[in-house]
C-alpha cells in the first residue's frame, strides 16, 4: 500500500474512531515521532513518556484533523513536538517548585511580581479582533511557530508576523507594554 493511500486509511479510520487506527499510526510512525519527542527532551525515558502522552493526543484530538490543512505527518509530528515541549516546562516548572521548597527566600519575588492581570490575559484575548486573536492563540498558548501558524491556519507567513505585531499592540492597550513583555516571557520559558 502506498503511503498516500495508507495516510487516506488512516484518516478515515479516525474519523471513525475506529482503534485500528491508532495500531496502524504506531506501525507507520512510532519510531519517527519517537525521534521527534527525543530531539526535543533529549531523554529516551522521557520520549517514551512523550510518544505515549501524544498517542492519547492523536487519538482524543483524531476529529479535528483536516487534511486541507496539513498532511498526516505534519499534524502527528506537531502534537508530539507540543507534547514534549510541554513536558518539558512541566519538568521545569516543577523543578523550580523544588528549589523554591528548599530555598525559600532565594525567589522571593514580592507582590509586585506577580501580577493578577496577566492571569486573565487569556480571556482578555476577546477584547481584540479575531483575526489577532487566533494568531496570538496559536503561538502563545498553543506553542507554534509562526510558521507553524501560518501552515495550521492557512495564512501567510509575512500575514502571520504582521497580526501577532498588531494583536501585541492591541495587548499593550489594555495591560501596558511591560506588562506584555512579561507575559510573553512567562509564556516562552
Amino acid at each position: 500500500m502506498s503511503t498516500t493511500l495508507l495516510e487516506k486509511h488512516i484518516v478515515e479510520l479516525l474519523a471513525e474512531r475506529n482503534e485500528k487506527a491508532i495500531s496502524l499510526l504506531y506501525d507507520h510512525y512510532a519510531d519517527t515521532l519517537l525521534g521527534v519527542a527525543y530531539k526535543v527532551v533529549k531523554d529516551e525515558d522521557l520520549a517514551q513518556d512523550v510518544l505515549q502522552e501524544s498517542f492519547v493526543k492523536i487519538w482524543k484530538k483524531s476529529d479535528s484533523y483536516d487534511a486541507s490543512k496539513a498532511k498526516l505527518f505534519t499534524w502527528l509530528f506537531r502534537i508530539t513536538r507540543n507534547t514534549a515541549i510541554d513536558k518539558l516546562r512541566s519538568i521545569s516548572t516543577k523543578t523550580d517548585k523544588e528549589i523554591q521548597i528548599d530555598v525559600s527566600d532565594v525567589y522571593n519575588l514580592g507582590e509586585k511580581a506577580i501580577s493578577p492581570e496577566l492571569m486573565d490575559m487569556k480571556e482578555n484575548l476577546d477584547k481584540i479582533e479575531d483575526k489577532y486573536k487566533i494568531v496570538l492563540e496559536a503561538l502563545f498558548f498553543e506553542g507554534m511557530t509562526q510558521q507553524e501558524a501560518s501552515e495550521e491556519l492557512d495564512i501567510p507567513l509575512g500575514t502571520i508576523k504582521s497580526r501577532l505585531k498588531i494583536g501585541l499592540r492591541e495587548m499593550r492597550k489594555i495591560y501596558g507594554a511591560s506588562m506584555v513583555v512579561a507575559f510573553i516571557i512567562n509564556v516562552l520559558i
